[in-house]
C-alpha cells in the first residue's frame, strides 16, 4: 500500500475520534461517575457538593493582647472522583458582630501560581484548619470577657470553592455553609 494513504486514513482516524470529543463534549467522556468511560448521557454530568462540618472551634489561649482560635472543617466529597478544594473562605461572628474574615487556601490567578489548595477523596473525609489570633483594641470589652470565661456564642459563615479533579469536567463549584456553637 502507499505510504501516503495509511498516513490519510490514520489522520483521518484521529480527525474523527477528536471531532466526536468536541462534539459530544463531557457527556461521553465521563470520567466521573461509576458508569466510566463511553456511556453517553443526554444530561450534563452533575456535581455533588461538598458537605462541610464545623468539626472544631475552640479559643487555645487569650492573654490581654491577643486570643489565640483553632477552627477546623471536616471535608468530605461523595462523588466518585477526588476534588481540588481551592478555598475555603469564612467570617467569624461572635453574638452576631463580626470578628474576622479568613482564608484557607487559595485560587489560582492567572496561568502559572502558586498550587495551595486540598486534594479531597471520595469518601475520605478531610480536616482542614487554622489558628487565628485576634488582637485586643479595647473596643470590645464584651467579647474580650466572653473569649476569657469560654461563653462565646460562635456563629461561622462561608464558601468552599472547588473543581473536580477531572480533566473533562473542570468548571468551578462554590459550596455555602453556615453554623452556629
Amino acid at each position: 500500500m502507499n505510504s501516503r494513504l495509511i498516513l490519510a486514513i490514520v489522520g483521518a482516524g484521529i480527525a474523527g475520534i477528536i471531532g466526536l470529543v468536541a462534539f459530544s463534549g463531557s457527556q461521553f467522556i465521563n470520567d466521573i461517575s461509576k458508569d466510566g468511560l463511553g456511556k453517553l448521557s443526554p444530561a450534563p454530568i452533575e456535581v455533588i457538593p461538598l458537605q462541610i462540618e464545623l468539626a472544631n472551634l475552640s479559643v487555645i489561649e487569650v492573654t490581654d493582647e491577643q486570643a489565640t482560635i483553632q477552627i477546623d472543617f471536616r471535608v468530605t466529597d461523595l462523588n466518585y472522583k477526588s476534588i481540588i478544594l481551592q478555598l475555603i473562605k469564612y467570617e467569624l461572628y461572635e453574638n452576631g458582630v463580626r470578628i474576622t474574615t479568613e482564608e484557607i487556601g487559595q485560587r489560582p490567578e492567572g496561568m502559572v501560581d502558586v498550587s495551595n489548595y486540598f486534594t479531597i477523596l471520595s469518601n475520605s473525609p478531610q480536616i482542614i484548619g487554622e489558628k487565628i489570633t485576634i488582637k485586643n483594641t479595647g473596643n470590645m470589652p464584651e467579647l474580650w470577657s466572653a473569649l476569657t470565661n469560654n461563653t462565646a456564642k460562635w456563629t461561622v459563615k462561608g464558601e468552599a470553592y472547588y473543581n473536580l479533579s477531572s480533566m473533562t469536567s473542570g468548571h468551578e463549584n462554590i459550596t455555602p455553609f453556615e453554623f452556629t456553637r
